[in-house]
């Protein structure tokens, strides 16, 4: 995803869900991959099905984690900052460190290990990395998603959702909902999980993944 990770991060890059999407479609038909087995956690949600629903990407299997996809979606703190980036631009590193920690505690209810902790973290830190952190905020609009939550029913895929039931961003309820406009998915929940269920409850997360993944069709 342009804007995350490793990736550049360019003050005049735009990073919103609907580029997110064009760029997934666009690395599948670089790499020549018809029908990959893909698997979507939280913007990747969004991401992922704007390339099936309005890109003709084909998937084989589709799993959904912890995703945005559906409003309404972001927190208050999402919607505070992305009125007021500039403020937030201007905060001295060890200021940024400490929001940018917070902001990710926040999203889980289990213990992670420190090194992914760090992870997570240091993207951001970076001149060019705390200017993206909150240009996300700012680039986020719920239009996204609403333009292809009509066409859930339309997945052309076996598809299932996993939730981290405690997730203390996207709430179960939001999984629910999904799950109620993708009839032909299966659900499942991960009591006592949080945001994270890959970094969380890894070796659980592998087993629903495993089951699900290997099934015969």
């Amino acid at each position: 995803m342009p804007g995350y990770g490793r990736s550049d991060k360019g003050a005049e890059q735009r990073t919103s869900l609907d580029v997110q999407g064009e760029v997934f479609a666009e690395m599948l038909a670089h790499w020549d991959l018809e029908q990959p087995i893909v698997v979507a956690h939280d913007f990747g949600g969004a991401t992922t099905l704007r390339a099936h629903l309005l890109h003709g990407c084909d998937f084989e299997r589709y799993v959904l984690m912890n995703v945005v996809a559906m409003r309404p979606w972001g927190s208050e703190f999402f919607d505070h900052v992305g009125r007021h980036v500039d403020a937030f631009l201007g905060l001295p590193p060890h200021i940024h460190r400490a929001v940018v920690e917070a902001y990710i505690k926040g999203a889980i209810v289990n213990d992670i290990a420190p090194g992914d902790f760090e992870r997570l973290v240091e993207p951001w830190l970076a001149e060019e990395g705390r200017g993206s952190f909150y240009r996300q905020f700012a680039q986020a609009d719920e239009k996204y998603t609403a333009e292809v939550e009509p066409a859930f029913g339309d997945i052309r895929c076996p598809v299932k959702i996993i939730w981290g039931k405690d997730d203390p961003w996207i709430p179960l309820e939001r999984g629910k909902a999904l799950h109620a406009l993708i009839p032909q998915a299966s659900f499942e929940t991960l009591p006592g999980v949080g945001h994270l269920p890959q970094l969380e409850a890894p070796d659980l997360v592998l087993e629903r993944l495993n089951a699900f993944l290997s099934r015969a069709l």
